[in-house]
């Protein structure tokens, strides 16, 4: 196997924003082949490309030169067209047992193209229990040109079991600076450096939200909506009237991201049923299309949740932000501190003069018991409700 000749800023590792210690460990693994592990964690927080470093060590495993991202393999990775590649989305709540040992008889082949055969499960911390325990037999007796590539945001049990942990090598990856998100956005999207240095700075520190501000209005308008919630939280009917809002832009979103996909994969479902067609073998062929159409449904229905929750999710975090930026603001001296919403920091200081580092704190904790509710499927509109009564400004 030919020494990989890309240079660490090069190639497929560009796709890595702010993570050189993960690029020369990675790089390291493919120099050499001692070094060289069949199974890896990628763990960071929510935007710092675990799964993107997943995609791009998965090119450069493939890769004759290492990954120099203009080859056939490294542009078929990329692009989720590599015989080799598989990667599993999970687009609704979970992975089952089902997908699991989908995967596992992937990983048993060897791979076409006589490298490797490369597993990439993004969201694995969404596994069930059948499912993490089909990953482990795999993992713990693994063909030898098999990879696994597992993405997680920690190390915590409730993400990744330790049995599993156990037998990965980790790779921890950390929040992107905001100089070198914004740099991405000028130089590889073409974003004005003006929009990129705000859409960066309000991001989070997560790469794909700050591409999605510097590109969609309807993103910066929904988060504006979101960041002017607080202040607006002065009576009960004020309170309800907020849940109704984040709630009604939760829908609208999921609403807009699953009705064109819906209809498109029952439309090719049924056509691959045969339904409406016509002529003697039709009725046996079409034998079971009704469970199959039912099976699509609770996919789609699955997926709707998830994403309703997702976005749900994001607001949370904003809001959770800007009292954050509130609590420091009111115990900060000396220095100005760096807040997650720069941006508002007028609507922060206000704020903190209204409820004080302990009402910031009080108003934390409640957010957070708020996405622990979604996760145990309280109902959106109850715990949105209860939310915004926790929030509600003194009088």
């Amino acid at each position: 196997m030919s020494a990989p000749v890309v240079a660490p800023t090069e190639g497929v590792w560009t796709q890595l924003v702010g993570q050189p210690a993960v690029v020369a460990d990675l790089r390291a693994a493919i120099a050499d082949p001692a070094a060289m592990t069949h199974a890896w964690l990628f763990t960071g927080p929510p935007g710092s490309g675990r799964s993107v470093a997943a995609r791009a060590f998965a090119a450069a495993l493939q890769c004759p030169a290492g990954g120099d991202g203009t080859c056939h393999e490294c542009r078929t990775v990329l692009a989720g067209t590599h015989a080799d590649v598989h990667v599993v989305v999970p687009d609704g709540l979970s992975i089952g047992a089902e997908e699991a040992r989908g995967l596992i008889r992937v990983a048993g082949r060897a791979p076409s193209g006589g490298r490797w055969q490369v597993l990439v499960v993004e969201d694995a911390d969404r596994m069930t229990e059948s499912a993490s325990n089909a990953i482990l037999k795999m993992i713990e007796e693994p063909p030898p040109r098999t990879v696994f590539l597992l993405c997680a945001p920690s190390l915590h049990p409730d993400d990744v079991p330790v049995t599993i942990r156990s037998r990965c090598r980790v790779i921890g990856l950390r929040t992107p600076p905001v100089e070198a998100i914004a740099d991405v956005l000028v130089h590889r999207d073409g974003v004005d450096p003006a929009l990129a240095a705000w859409s960066a700075a309000a991001s989070g520190g997560h790469v794909g939200r700050a591409r999605r501000l510097a590109r969609d209005e309807d993103a910066r308008l929904a988060r504006k909506a979101v960041l002017d919630v607080p202040l607006r939280l002065v009576s009960l009917a004020a309170c309800l009237d907020a849940a109704d809002d984040l709630v009604g832009s939760a829908k609208e979103e999921t609403e807009a991201a699953t009705e064109a996909l819906d209809g498109s994969e029952t439309e090719a479902l049924k056509a691959s049923l045969g339904v409406g067609a016509r002529g003697p073998g039709v009725v046996a062929a079409t034998r079971g299309g009704a469970g199959q159409l039912k099976e699509l449904e609770r996919r789609q229905k699955s997926r709707a949740t998830r994403i309703g929750r997702d976005s749900l999710d994001r607001a949370l975090v904003d809001l959770a932000g800007l009292y954050r930026d509130a609590l420091v603001l009111d115990a900060a001296a000396g220095a100005p501190p760096q807040l997650n919403h720069p941006d508002r920091r007028a609507d922060a200081e206000e704020l903190a003069r209204r409820i004080g580092a302990e009402g910031a704190l009080r108003r934390i904790d409640a957010i957070l018991a708020c996405r622990h509710s979604l996760e145990r499927n309280v109902k959106p509109q109850v715990a949105l409700e209860a939310l915004t009564v926790a929030l509600r400004l003194p009088s």
